[in-house]
């Protein structure tokens, strides 16, 4: 008997997959997977093509959407290059239409809607403007910038009044999963990277600038907390912060990487990934190649995720970037306390994507 039919839109990103993957192996749960194209997962879900830029086609969709009872809206539009869209307008307002042509005709055709989860992150806080107070707490004030979150959630906040369904919106840090040719996929990043040096003959160098405390949070782990957000009574209406509960820098954690990928952590040799890797596309498919993998070429494996990286990796920086460090107390008080070590999580999605022939066994 199904209890719940679960809408995921952006079902091939990270968080969209990771989605879907939670939701298809629940009891009483029908999963609809929406996306322009199926995520990369082997279990039961009705998969639904969409472009959520598309409003004509939306709403011809949202005639066979009656079922649905839960909202999972991940999906996600990045300009090419990445960092410089985070403050262009055009892509705000894309975000925002995105969300609208499909909330607008599904609140029509889905009179069991209960609830919606929507998704923002650390830009929340101004992250990426300047530096932030931390940990960065839910109850403080909105922060006064230009922010599509913004968008989207006063476009919800509107269309829910006077309705009975209720929504939650997750603030996660660096999300990391595996979505292919996501836009900020680190896992796909570093294990290009890595499978190219070693096939040179090379260890892991570390491509980036000063060392920082980070917060990571695991896509199988944030898919836990939009479970128990579209269940729990305490999440109604409510914004939380979510991570695997520790923190992490990068310069400590590559070892342990390195070992994750069958090599060893090298020297500091900084390089901008985004610039230097397209041109290795040769020796990409020669790895493809020789270990039988199925990633395609490299723009297809990484998508524009070199650019994360770097940005990430705080490459160019002589000073090591402003932590921004968020409180997770929120959340945990209200009820949901799963964790994770970061360090565990890296070498549990790199054996995943080495299992799934996607890099090469360590």
């Amino acid at each position: 008997m199904v209890d719940r039919t679960i809408l995921v839109a952006g079902a091939s990103g990270i968080v969209g997959r990771a989605a879907v993957a939670r939701f298809a192996a629940a009891p009483g749960t029908q999963v609809i997977a929406l996306s322009r194209r199926p995520p990369d997962l082997d279990c039961a879900y009705r998969f639904l093509p969409l472009d959520l830029t598309d409003a004509d086609a939306c709403a011809a969709a949202a005639a066979g959407l009656g079922a649905v009872t839960h909202v999972v809206f991940t999906a996600l539009y990045e300009k090419p290059g990445l960092i410089r869209g985070w403050r262009d307008t055009e892509q705000m307002q894309t975000n925002l239409a995105m969300l609208q042509n499909l909330m607008r005709p599904l609140l029509v055709a889905a009179p069991a809607l209960r609830h919606v989860t929507l998704l923002q992150g650390t830009k929340a806080y101004g992250a990426h403007l300047r530096p932030i107070r931390v940990p960065a707490r839910e109850r403080w004030p909105r922060n006064d910038h230009a922010n599509f979150y913004w968008l989207q959630e006063d476009r919800l906040r509107a269309a829910q009044k006077g309705r009975d369904w209720t929504f939650t919106i997750l603030r996660p840090q660096i999300i990391f999963g595996h979505g292919t040719g996501s836009p900020m996929n680190m896992l796909s990043a570093i294990g290009a990277y890595a499978a190219i040096l070693k096939a040179r003959g090379e260890p892991l160098h570390w491509p980036g600038g000063p060392g920082y405390l980070a917060e990571a949070v695991c896509a199988d782990l944030l898919a836990r907390a939009i479970d128990w957000a579209g269940t729990s009574p305490a999440a109604a209406g409510e914004t939380f912060n979510v991570t695997n509960g520790d923190v992490f820098s990068w310069h400590n954690v590559w070892p342990a990487i390195a070992q994750a990928l069958g090599t060893t952590p090298g020297e500091a040799r900084p390089l901008r990934l985004a610039q230097d890797m397209p041109a290795c596309e040769a020796e990409w498919a020669a790895v493809v190649q020789r270990h039988g993998l199925r990633s395609g070429t490299l723009k297809q494996f990484v998508g524009d995720s070199f650019f994360y990286a770097d940005f990430s990796f705080a490459h160019g920086r002589e000073l090591p970037p402003p932590p921004a460090l968020v409180s997770t107390v929120k959340i945990r008080q209200a009820g949901f306390a799963d964790c994770l070590d970061t360090e565990d999580m890296f070498a549990a999605w790199f054996a995943a994507l080495q299992r799934m022939k996607l890099l090469p066994a360590a």
